[in-house]
């Protein structure tokens, strides 16, 4: 007999607004695999909290839970997969019956089965599984009886709730899977021409809020090929940059300072080759919290590396052309450091504090 025919449930199913997705759940949904052969995963809440959205929570359960059913449903959706009906999700203050039954009607009616358990924290659960067992024994009589598992019903191996965790992630953010709490995380991307300061600039910001920087890869395989790159390098810089931040995420604190962007490796793809690759500029148009362009303002240096001081000002001035196209607000900061340091606290909220990334 396979380990899976041991298990004691054949389907288990764990519903939640995972806003955000949390340790508690976790143990929650680690419970049902335990003993379920298949785990099916319901999310919907209306409303949806910030930093919380449908795409977001349905991102932290595929990266935390691959092999189980996930069903993460939103008006819009519910509107594509029933488009005969009028069917919309209950809101959050609705009665516990209407919930109760809708999520019975998604499992019959979207997922096509019924399920034999259903897993809470809550003392609620009883009063859940009995209702689903009625729900689906309206559409087949012979559907087993749901028994509900109650998993840390007094929260001693993961105190903590959705709530306390919206109003202050930050001080509660050990309750968080690293996936998930990147998700938090304000990305702040540095650009500027050639010796404008961002690199020092994204050091300094980041010593100065106790959080990491992401290097500029590129110049570091500059200098390891003695600066002889080739075309097909132009897209390596472009991923490895992008790999680098999101793994930089999950050491960062609040915020991520970014030395560049595959915005930069563009600009130098079409300046050394005259060409890029598709895939690159796919790349280019990534997304930031907020862009900083450093002003030209700073002496130029030459360090041997660089062009000349006209070629820093054409760099400049295709950056603002770029992100104009794009769409990407900017700021443009000027002065010294602790100059530029205020003008980005000053954007991002001062003091400085956590706000979801949307």
């Amino acid at each position: 007999m396979s380990e899976a025919d041991q298990k004691q449930f054949v389907r288990g199913l764990v519903v939640g607004k995972f806003s955000p997705l949390h340790r508690g759940h976790e143990l929650v949904i680690q419970r049902a695999f335990e003993m379920c052969r298949e785990v099916v995963l319901i999310s919907y809440s209306k409303p949806e909290f910030p930093g919380c959205e449908a795409d977001r929570r349905e991102k932290w359960l595929a990266d935390l839970f691959p092999e189980a059913t996930r069903l993460v449903a939103t008006d819009q959706r519910m509107r594509e997969w029933f488009p005969a009906g009028d069917i919309n999700l209950p809101s959050n203050e609705d009665d516990d019956l209407i919930h109760r039954r809708f999520t019975g009607f998604l499992c019959l009616k979207k997922l096509g089965f019924s399920v034999d358990a259903v897993f809470t924290s809550e003392a609620y659960g009883d009063g859940f599984a009995l209702e689903l067992t009625s729900y689906f024994r309206e559409h087949a009589p012979s559907a087993p009886v749901v028994r509900h598992i109650l998993v840390d019903r007094e929260r001693k191996q993961a105190p903590i709730s959705g709530a306390r965790l919206r109003a202050d992630l930050e001080s509660n953010r050990q309750w968080l899977s690293p996936l998930v709490y990147q998700s938090f995380v304000r990305r702040v991307c540095i650009l500027g021409g050639e010796s404008s300061g961002k690199s020092t600039l994204a050091e300094a910001l980041a010593r100065r809020l106790g959080t990491v920087h992401v290097a500029e890869y590129g110049r570091e395989l500059w200098e390891e090929k003695d600066g002889a790159l080739m075309y097909e390098d132009m897209l390596r810089i472009g991923r490895r940059q992008v790999a680098a931040e999101d793994q930089a995420c999950r050491q960062a604190k609040r915020f991520l300072f970014c030395d560049t962007s595959p915005l930069t490796t563009l600009f130098y793809s079409r300046h050394l080759f005259q060409r890029a690759d598709p895939r690159l500029e796919e790349l280019a148009d990534r997304r930031y919290d907020l862009v900083v362009l450093c002003g030209n303002d700073i002496p130029f240096v030459q360090d041997g590396t660089r062009q000349d001081e006209k070629f820093r000002e054409h760099q400049q001035n295709w950056y603002v052309e770029q992100l104009n196209r794009l769409g990407m607000p900017f700021l443009e900061v000027t002065g010294n450091v602790s100059a530029r340091i205020a003008q980005i606290s000053e954007r991002l909220g001062s003091p400085l504090s956590l706000t979801p990334r949307l």
